[in-house]
């Protein structure tokens, strides 16, 4: 059964958003890949180490967004999803994926986030919701219990293929297999579906299909940007410019400057973030990315309190 966190608003939710801030970093985890949730973890103290962090980058407020598959929660609502695939390597690797990473309690994690902000912290209670085909429903139900300022979405697994990981033998002998051009539309067939679903804010790292510098060719590539733009547009969805790109093999940030001008074009609003996995990546390069906003037309970014939107200046000082 829930805790009290299912129950309590976020405070000051109704509170009209300040009129001037520096830079957001909407995306921020707690903990690296590589390790398990620990309860210890949530404290006030350290939620605080990554203000300190933020705001040293120029940056006025930040999301915490763990993923919602790190919650044996979000695991239950979802449930074995990949024992239907016929690709024993794929069903082996999901699963030994989700048993590592689903260990945390949700409503600790909400607690604790809840106590930073009334703490005074420079926070919004966020999650990272990945794209459950079929399952959306379930993911919305369980999330409309707790009081979260913005959710984010993305795709990080084709049907059961994790493309996104780097460096396993089974993502990459699918890589092999399927394509560029394959993966390329499935990739956005499944944000396409995901934005449908309008269970999301923001649509995170938009094209992270290109994180390994593998690209379509230009019609293809001018298709899936048109369609994701469209997909954003459709579900009044924000999108992300992320840093996160700079530290893959790609080497740019999300999204691809001809994916940002459509989603200029079509009036997807945008925000910032790092998609730091831990303190020391919290605003990183946050100033580069006010420049990218801004030269792609933009002088606000979209912040949330309580799943509205509202929209916040690119303070000048921030374009440096």
């Amino acid at each position: 059964m829930a805790g009290t966190a299912r129950r309590e608003r976020s405070p000051g939710a109704s509170a009209a958003p300040r009129t001037m801030m520096s830079l957001l970093d909407y995306h921020v985890h707690l903990w690296p890949h590589d390790q398990t949730a620990e309860p210890a973890e949530h404290t006030i103290e350290r939620l605080a180490a990554y203000c300190d962090v933020a705001a040293s980058a120029g940056v006025g407020e930040i999301a915490l967004t763990e993923h919602l598959f790190r919650f044996r929660a979000g695991r239950d609502a979802v449930g074995s999803f990949w024992q239907d695939d016929t690709d024993p390597d794929r069903r082996a690797t999901m699963s030994a994926y989700f048993d590592h990473h689903a260990t945390a309690d949700l409503d600790a994690y909400v607690e604790a986030v809840l106590a930073a902000k009334r703490a005074g912290l420079p926070v919004v209670l966020g999650l990272e919701v990945d794209y459950y085909e079929g399952r959306m429903d379930a993911v919305s139900r369980l999330l409309s219990g707790y009081p979260f300022d913005v959710l984010l979405g993305s795709v990080h697994w084709i049907g059961t293929w994790m493309f996104d990981v780097l460096g396993d033998a089974v993502s990459e002998r699918e890589w092999q297999e399927r394509g560029v051009e394959e993966a390329w539309r499935g990739y956005t067939t499944a944000l396409e579906e995901l934005a449908a679903t309008r269970a999301c804010d923001v649509l995170a790292h938009p094209d992270l299909v290109k994180l390994t510098g593998r690209r379509p060719p230009a019609s293809l590539l001018e298709e899936c940007h048109d369609r994701m733009a469209a997909a954003a547009a459709s579900s009044g969805m924000a999108a992300e410019i992320s840093s996160a790109g700079w530290r893959t093999p790609v080497g740019e940030p999300y999204p691809a400057p001809g994916l940002l001008e459509r989603f200029r074009e079509s009036g997807v609003a945008v925000t910032t973030a790092s998609d730091a996995h831990g303190s020391p990546g919290v605003g990183f390069r946050s100033g580069e990315l006010a420049v990218i906003a801004s030269s792609a037309g933009y002088s606000t970014l979209r912040a949330f309190r309580s799943r509205s939107p509202h929209d916040v200046p690119i303070v000048a000082d921030d374009v440096r």
